[in-house]
């Protein structure tokens, strides 16, 4: 009798944390297709008039007559738009969000698919179960589900992925990769910090302060 009020609650809290999420409508960073510099790995500086950010992966956009195509990232070191500077790392374009001397700290923005399917599967309800025994072999069993998912739910939940820029080399944000990369005494600096609190490796706030302190 006690399984069912504890499958519940773990079932709202998977919700709730799902909520928590930056949600979007939209599948591009900008609302609409605006000019840009792409920087080609063989130097060459491209205007691009209509061109865009897309949330799935982190890649460019652009037009071609009235179709969106997408471009091919092997071939991008860099897009620089009005508002924000975009560099390639790994196969993501990730926007500078701040510096600390040569180093800096960069984002990816990234439509979180796993979630965006979770959030859609936890509002399927079954509705109906239709057991069959009239087999030889065994029983059947049919269900029928309802869906009750509201607008909203139909948004796409945001991650954010970080990289430093450290000593030239861009490295993940994370605990194990940064603690292969740093010195011995750095590595105390990054427990340091990763233990105050309020401190979490998806705010960028936290992160900026870390990268002061490991800054050389």
């Amino acid at each position: 009798m006690m399984k069912r009020p504890v499958l519940f609650i773990i079932m709202m809290f998977a919700v709730q944390c799902l909520c928590a999420q930056v949600r979007t409508p939209k599948l591009t960073v900008y609302k609409q297709f605006k000019p840009s510099i792409i920087t080609l790995k063989d130097g060459r500086k491209l205007n691009q008039p209509l061109t865009n950010i897309f949330l799935k992966n982190s890649s460019l956009l652009y037009m071609n007559g009235t179709n969106s195509m997408e471009a091919k990232m092997d071939n991008i070191v860099s897009v620089q738009f009005d508002d924000r500077f975009y560099v390639r790392i790994d196969s993501l374009l990730c926007y500078q969000v701040d510096t600390v001397g040569n180093d800096a700290l960069y984002c990816a923005t990234i439509i979180d698919i796993p979630a965006y399917q979770q959030q859609l599967k936890n509002n399927q309800v079954i509705s109906n179960l239709d057991f069959d025994f009239s087999g030889m072999l065994g029983g059947q069993m049919s269900t029928a589900t309802i869906d009750i998912s509201t607008e909203d739910d139909y948004n796409f939940p945001l991650i954010d992925i970080f990289y430093y820029r450290l000593n030239g080399k861009f490295i993940r944000t994370h605990e194990r990769i940064l603690e292969r990369t740093l010195s011995k005494e750095k590595r105390r600096m990054l427990r340091t910090y990763e233990n105050m609190e309020g401190f979490s490796w998806t705010d960028s706030d936290s992160l900026l302060k870390l990268l002061k302190a490991i800054h050389e």
